[in-house]
Parts: structure tokens; C-alpha cells; sequence
């Protein structure tokens, strides 16, 4: 279960009544490599497995599945065994709800450049987008993030639901990397702000264009036009906002152009 009905005192103009209220879960998961520990991860309890895999991907312990051996979780702790025992980690990290990733300073020039000739049609970007949002949990709730990972043509790949967006991307990043998903042919989809975060995580995956309802930073848009990212913002009813990348979205060249 991700969530939990606690009481509450609910308020209604001057009526005080005792009630409940479903209240996202959240735990901490410790992640270990070859014995040493690598993060605390404040996360929701489901697709455990997929979060690190795809963690330990876009924080560039591993840079192919191959690399790891063994995931075993239990409890709240996740232990893995890499063929590299000497994998260079961050130890005692602590990964909150609402953050992720090894540094607070983005060197985009230290980063990989998208390679993919993927051209969306904006009607799938608005099906996608209106598609991952349709979340059960999210409307008992109120407090979940989402992230979908979908292919050329609008189809769900996977949508993981996280406390934090950041943890959701990789959860879907794992799910990907376990099934041999082509990233270069996807795009993913967030409910939450596209942070400059959120676009180091899919310019390591090789995922060529991320959307979101949301807003993005000035740091994404440049990590993304430094390598060659598609951010697409505000995406609501027939409306949307593309930052970065306007050759990915069908029609929008000759706009970015002043044609």
C-alpha cells in the first residue's frame, strides 16, 4: 500500500470534526554497492528494484546493466554486487523526497549529448501527458509525483509513481534498462517542474525530449541546449511550451526560425 488513512481534525469554515485523510507513504531505502553504502533514499515503497537500477544508471556508477550482478532488497535496505568492485561511490548521500542527484553544481560540458532523430507529434505529447497524470493515487492523495516514459508514438512504456519526481524518473529508467527499451526513441513525461536535475538524468539516458504541466529553470533550458535536449513545458488542453529543441516537435521548426 502506498498510502495510509491518518486521523485528522478536517475544517470546514467554523466546524471542527475529527475524520482521516490517505497520507502518502515514505521510507527510507539505504543502498549499498560491493558493501560500501552509497545513499539513503527517502522514497515511496514500490518498484524498489527499477529505482535502483535506474539510480545507480544516471549517477553513472553502472553504464550498462551488465555491470551489475546482484540486487537483493530487504527490508529497507538494497544491497548490489557490481562487477567493478572499485565503482567510485558517494558515500553516506542522503537523497530527500524532494531532491536527487550527486552534485548542486551541473557541469553541462561533462555531459553526454543526446543521440536520437526522434520527431514527436504534438498530439502525442498531449495524450502522454494527460495519460501519466491520470493517476487513482494521485486524486486520493493529493501528495505523489509522476513520471511516465512513453515511445515515438505516444504509447506508455511504464508510469512510476514516487513521493519525489526525481525518483520516479529513475524508477522508470530502471523499468526501461530490465526490459532493453531503445531510450533514444522515448520521451518522458513529468508531473512535477523539469529541474536541471531531471534533464543530467535524461541526458545520461540518452532520452531525447522530456515534458512536463509544469514549469522548467534557466540552468535545465542550458544543460539541455548544451546537449541537445527537448524541453516542452505547460502542457495543458491544446497549449504547450517548447524551451529547448523545437526540431523534436512536428511543426515547430519554422516557428523557432521567425518563419
Amino acid at each position: 500500500m502506498l498510502y495510509r488513512e491518518l486521523p485528522i481534525v478536517r475544517v470546514d469554515g467554523e466546524m471542527f470534526a475529527p475524520a482521516t485523510h490517505p497520507v502518502v507513504e515514505e521510507m527510507p531505502l539505504s543502498v549499498t554497492v560491493n558493501g560500501r553504502h552509497a545513499l539513503t533514499a527517502m522514497t515511496s515503497p514500490a518498484m524498489l528494484r527499477e529505482f535502483v537500477v535506474g539510480y545507480l544508471y544516471t549517477e553513472r556508477i553502472v553504464r550498462k546493466l551488465d555491470e551489475i550482478e546482484s540486487i537483493r532488497i530487504e527490508g529497507n535496505t538494497a544491497s548490489v554486487l557490481t562487477k567493478n568492485p572499485f565503482a567510485i561511490l558517494v558515500s553516506h548521500k542522503t537523497v530527500l523526497s524532494g531532491c536527487g542527484g550527486s552534485t548542486s553544481f551541473l557541469d553541462a560540458g561533462r555531459l553526454p549529448a543526446i543521440r536520437s532523430d526522434l520527431i514527436l507529434l504534438p498530439e502525442a505529447i498531449r495524450a502522454a501527458t494527460k495519460e501519466t497524470l491520470d493517476s487513482g493515487l494521485h486524486r486520493t492523495t493529493g501528495g505523489i509525483h509522476l513520471v511516465g516514459l512513453f515511445d515515438g508514438e505516444g504509447k506508455a512504456i511504464r508510469i512510476a509513481e514516487d513521493i519525489g519526481r526525481h525518483n520516479a524518473l529513475d524508477r522508470v529508467i530502471g523499468h526501461g534498462l530490465l526490459s532493453g527499451v531503445d531510450f533514444s526513441r522515448t520521451f518522458a513525461v513529468s508531473s512535477g517542474r523539469i529541474s536541471s536535475e531531471m534533464v543530467r538524468k535524461c541526458l545520461v539516458a540518452n532520452i531525447p525530449v522530456i515534458v512536463s504541466r509544469g514549469a522548467t529553470t534557466t540552468t535545465a533550458v542550458e544543460a539541455a541546449e548544451a546537449g541537445g535536449l527537448t524541453i516542452v513545458g505547460f502542457v495543458r488542453s491544446k497549449k504547450m511550451n517548447i524551451y529547448t529543441g523545437p526540431e523534436r516537435v512536428r511543426g515547430a521548426s519554422q516557428a523557432a526560425a521567425g518563419e
